[in-house]
């Protein structure tokens, strides 16, 4: 399953993008070779507005213009974000394999595979996560972007944590002031 991201122009793969489809056929021919069926591969990702076609279109044209199987090729193009791509793609998943038991790996940018792989998990789905190659002057921005993302995925849970971490050094803080005027 590869995820999806926005296009450039509406219509076009982007290198952070064609890079995840790259390390799925990578990953998928290194299958073949080790004497295991052809997989299929799943594009998931819907048509944004500004996109004249879905996302997961565009990754399946890239993919069988770089050679990959038009027939190993699955489209998953109704999600607009990565808890859907793991929900609708499962769907679509045990529909073609037929079985709850399909062996599945998901793919993404190195930087967004953490996340990615709570969303898995949030719908059910029992997978690895594959990061493909991200160019360094992009990865601190995406860095903070996915850890403002996970942070606000459970932020009342994280804002308790926080707010236990200040009281505690608040405490620290106040013992070690007390601490100090009374050996003085």
């Amino acid at each position: 399953m590869v995820l999806g991201a926005g296009l450039i122009n509406g219509d076009t793969v982007s290198t952070l993008l064609g890079n995840r489809i790259d390390a799925a056929i990578k990953f998928a021919n290194k299958q073949i070779k080790k004497g295991r069926p052809a997989p299929k591969i799943v594009f998931s990702g819907g048509q944004g507005p500004d996109e004249k076609l879905s996302e997961a279109q565009a990754m399946a044209d890239y993919a069988i213009a770089h050679g990959w199987d038009k027939d190993l090729v699955i489209l998953e193009d109704k999600s607009r974000n990565t808890l859907q791509n793991m929900q609708f793609s499962k769907a679509i998943i045990q529909n073609d394999y037929g079985q709850n038991n399909a062996y599945i790996k998901f793919f993404s940018n190195n930087y967004h595979i953490f996340r990615a792989g709570l969303y898995a998990k949030m719908a059910g789905i029992a997978a690895n996560g594959i990061g493909a190659a991200t160019k360094f002057y992009f990865l601190p921005n995406a860095l903070i972007r996915e850890f403002v993302a996970v942070f606000l995925m459970n932020k009342k849970r994280h804002l308790i944590v926080i707010g236990l971490i200040m009281v505690l050094t608040l405490l620290l803080v106040a013992v070690t002031i007390y601490t100090n005027i009374m050996s003085h």
